[in-house]
């Protein structure tokens, strides 16, 4: 008897840590999944697809052509957390990059962080490679514009529900002049409505 019982105590403890094993599907990498109702992947992405597709429809870069003969060269500044939330801005940040690299409408620099990196491979090239191949100091192409901002949120809470609005606010800087040449605002409302605790 007491054979029996640990037999079926062991199939239930099984059966148990089995329906407790994590699962994990993969899913196609643009589609929307919103667990908690926080800024995401998605946001990052259409926000800045967005926001870059407004940039263009202004006449700044086409004004600068004018007037240079050549493309605007801009570099992304610092995108501020202003919200409630912990959020990776370094993702946003990068997410604006591609936009307006991809866009080829504008040259792009590379920001403060890489080219500290950059720098340091050209000091080193100085010593180590060969006269030929090492890369000038004091050679780079200096930013027109800069575009820098801030993702700020409100917070509306009844009971188990919940609205969540996002205001993510870009400006785009001329960088001799600080003339801002273009401002633009994108705004998210998340309503999300929480499960009632089981016990």
């Amino acid at each position: 008897m007491k054979t029996l019982l640990r037999f079926v105590i062991l199939i239930l403890f099984a059966a148990a840590m089995t329906g407790c094993a994590t699962k994990v599907n993969r899913v196609a990498v643009d589609e929307v999944i919103d667990l908690s109702g926080r800024w995401n992947d998605t946001d990052s992405r259409l926000v800045a697809e967005q926001m870059i597709q407004e940039v263009f429809a202004h006449s700044w870069a086409d004004d600068y052509f004018a007037r240079a003969g050549k493309k605007p060269v801009v570099i992304v500044g610092t995108i501020r957390n202003m919200s409630s939330e912990h959020l990776e801005t370094g993702v946003f940040a990068k997410d604006i990059e591609r936009e307006l690299v991809n866009s080829g409408k504008v040259k792009f620099v590379a920001n403060a962080y890489e080219r500290t990196e950059i720098r340091q491979e050209r000091l080193e090239q100085q010593q180590f490679a060969t006269e030929e191949t090492a890369k000038r100091l004091a050679a780079e192409t200096g930013a027109d514009y800069m575009l820098k901002g801030s993702i700020k949120t409100q917070m509306d809470t009844e009971g188990r529900k919940q609205v969540k609005f996002y205001q993510t606010d870009l400006e785009l800087i001329h960088i001799e002049s600080n003339e801002k040449v273009w401002i633009g605002t994108k705004k998210i409302k998340k309503f999300v409505k929480r499960p009632i605790a089981k016990f």
